[in-house]
């Protein structure tokens, strides 16, 4: 890995190069951030992945409960173009997974789009509906909006201070970056976490005084979904387990499982995969379980036993609470 590393950071310095240019043009006006009369939150990262987006973006949306709220997305993996809105039918292929995903949890209580100009996206959507709130999925570096403010997740197990710009390491620009941020979310903590290794990590990321750091950890529920039934976990422990994973960091899924089930055996794909019939043919186990961003997909296969484990993002001591955004 160092090896690799190292003939790759010539590449990196050209990588970081380019986005300290962007930031600059940005941060100095000569590229245009366009702001908006009502809040816009966007959460998202420095990585290209893995930090636990969408359960942050179910987490903000249960915090507006009282607010009306429209989640924006791009729409990564989707076969359309442009903008559209995200209805409850809506598949994969026409939005994305995790646009997808969402809807289907929160139905009409949220308004949802995708959009790759999230400013075209914000345009449309407060031209054509009453919207107290925009969150922004996965827009950290999507510059083009001012956002009121910006949640940035680190996870746990690879800090953004641990981590090189990309071709080398994970991160889409520079650490700097961190300083836009209101509120740092360190994600997929152990919950034993203790005082004084929170010091330390807050050490390593170079808070500033003006931002906000929390640490949050996967909750994952004791029963298992399917489209008409819901089980305890444990209720399926003398049965053959197909794990089933196409997200970018799904050891942690893996583990859960492992521990709470006997015959467990584990299937990886890339992150948003699109799974087909020969895919799923491989699958000779009793029951397929699940994440819920590829349930969406793998539902229409109605040959399969399958079921999701939902999970929650939830806080170790102080949590993210509406006074700690400018709404």
């Amino acid at each position: 890995m160092i090896k690799w590393r190292l003939i790759l950071y010539p590449f990196s310095v050209l990588y970081d190069g380019i986005t300290r240019v962007r930031n600059w043009a940005f941060d100095k006006g000569l590229l245009v951030s366009k702001s908006y009369d009502i809040p816009v939150i966007a959460v998202g990262n420095l990585s290209t992945g893995g930090t636990g987006k969408t359960p942050m973006v179910e987490y903000l949306i249960d915090l507006l409960a009282n607010k009306r709220v429209a989640v924006l997305s791009r729409g990564y993996g989707r076969k359309t173009r442009g903008f559209k809105y995200v209805g409850t039918d809506s598949l994969p292929k026409e939005v994305g997974d995790e646009p997808a995903q969402i809807k289907q949890k929160f139905g009409n209580s949220i308004i949802s789009a995708v959009c790759e100009s999230r400013v075209e996206g914000i345009d449309r959507i407060i031209s054509e509906n009453t919207v107290d709130v925009i969150i922004l999925d996965d827009a950290y570096q999507h510059r083009y909006v001012k956002a009121s403010d910006y949640i940035l997740l680190t996870s746990y197990d690879k800090l953004y201070s641990d981590d090189f710009v990309l071709p080398a390491g994970n991160l889409r620009e520079s650490r700097k970056g961190a300083s836009r941020a209101t509120c740092i979310v360190v994600t997929k903590c152990p919950v034993d976490l203790t005082d004084q290794n929170r010091l330390e990590i807050k050490k390593k990321l170079r808070v500033l005084p003006e931002q906000k750091l929390f640490f949050s950890y996967i909750d994952y529920q004791q029963n298992v979904i399917s489209e008409g039934e819901l089980l305890p976990l444990k209720s399926l422990d003398n049965q053959t387990i197909a794990a089933v994973a196409g997200i970018a960091k799904p050891a942690f899924f893996f583990k859960h499982l492992e521990e709470n089930l006997n015959n467990v055996v584990t299937y990886t794909y890339q992150d948003h995969f699109d799974y087909n019939h020969s895919t799923v043919q491989n699958w000779s186990e009793d029951v397929i379980i699940t994440t819920e961003k590829d349930y969406v997909k793998l539902k229409k296969f109605k040959q399969l036993n399958l079921f999701y484990l939902p999970i929650k993002n939830k806080f170790l001591g102080n949590k993210l609470e509406l006074n700690d955004l400018n709404i």
